[in-house]
């Protein structure tokens, strides 16, 4: 089969982002198909990423101390980055510059979501000006963004698309009303492809300590969570965000640091949609609140994946014991493994 391009956000510094670049390529790579990772570049992306990952918890200010930390981080994100599968690089803003493929995926990640910060509004995530013969798309979503907002002329875009599918209900619902047509849902390429993670799924005995993903939680989740760890004895670890309220910060963590850290937690509490599809790979109990930006994508994923009471509210917040120190319900694991055949089924067919 001739070459294929992913056209995703792969250099963002981000381990979610970073590990659905990595599944997809490598997955693809098991499945016969040779892809690289279409090597967009853009001054002005990379000062707002960079920026970004220096100042995570804006409007709050960065702590003089943890500005060597989150450049550590960065700096093990680049390391990571050069062992991709990348294509010679060409200019996000003129994709002329890139060689010709036969077949492009677009997708995963928000890659249709005009609300992102600084890859929102580029026409080429639409399959505007690439160069190829045949476009797909692999677990694209809109993210934040509603039905309603904005979309107007960009939709009408993706009907060049051969085969679309996407990772949510709520992206869904807008190919559905914008469009007219019936994408496939398809799971997140790391939950798709969790070989690639190599991450340590023996059924051992986890580690004593509560892995805390994400940052700018509510005051009552911090309180319910800091709360049941302490009664059990339990350490509450933040990785790649400080957390006060978490017991220890770990901000210098790369991706495959990352990875082992939640295959190797007791439990994990998150508000990234990420920290939740971890926690499904690793069959690791969880607790996830939603957040204004993050709400659709993580609010989609536990329904698909029939977890809706892992997601916890300020007027209903169930015996932590259920959710926490329990092992995830079967049903899950069963559900996950039927969209797994759904998606492999939609790729076979979308890639020939």
């Amino acid at each position: 089969m001739p070459k294929a391009g992913i056209l995703t956000f792969h250099r963002c510094i981000n381990y979610g982002s970073y590990w659905q670049a990595r599944c997809l390529a490598e997955g693809l790579a098991s499945m016969g198909v040779e892809a690289v990772l279409l090597e967009h570049m853009s001054d002005r992306v990379n000062r707002a990423e960079w920026r970004c990952a220096l100042q995570p918890l804006l409007p709050a200010a960065t702590p003089k101390e943890d500005y060597p930390l989150y450049k550590a981080k960065i700096r093990k994100f680049f390391h990571s980055f050069a062992s991709l599968p990348l294509s010679p690089p060409f200019p996000l803003e003129n994709p002329a510059g890139m060689d010709d493929y036969s077949l492009i995926i677009v997708g995963s990640d928000e890659v249709w979501n005009l609300r992102h910060p600084w890859y929102g509004g580029y026409p080429v995530f639409y399959g505007e000006g690439l160069r190829c013969r045949r476009l797909v798309s692999y677990a694209a979503t809109f993210g934040s963004l509603t039905s309603s907002e904005r979309l107007e002329g960009w939709a009408e875009k993706l009907r060049r698309f051969s085969h679309i599918s996407v990772r949510d209900l709520h992206s869904e619902r807008i190919i559905r009303e914008t469009l007219g047509l019936e994408p496939e849902l398809v799971l997140d390429p790391c939950l798709q492809f969790p070989q690639m993670l190599n991450a340590s799924r023996d059924g051992g005995e986890a580690a004593s300590y509560i892995a805390v993903y994400g940052h700018s939680f509510p005051t009552w989740f911090q309180d319910a969570m800091r709360r049941w760890a302490r009664d059990r004895g339990y350490p509450l670890v933040s990785i790649g965000y400080r957390n006060d309220w978490a017991d220890e910060q770990w901000i210098d963590a790369g991706p495959e640091e990352f990875a082992g850290f939640i295959s190797e937690a007791k439990a994990v509490v998150t508000n990234f949609f990420h920290g939740c599809v971890f926690s499904l790979i690793n069959e690791k109990p969880f607790a996830c609140v939603l957040s204004d930006y993050r709400s659709n994508k993580i609010r989609d994923l536990t329904q698909l994946v029939r977890a809706e009471h892992h997601v916890l509210t300020e007027d209903a917040i169930p015996s932590l014991d259920v959710i926490l120190g329990n092992p995830l319900p079967k049903g899950i694991s069963q559900r996950i493994s039927s969209l797994r055949h759904r998606s492999s089924a939609y790729l076979s067919h979308a890639l020939q």
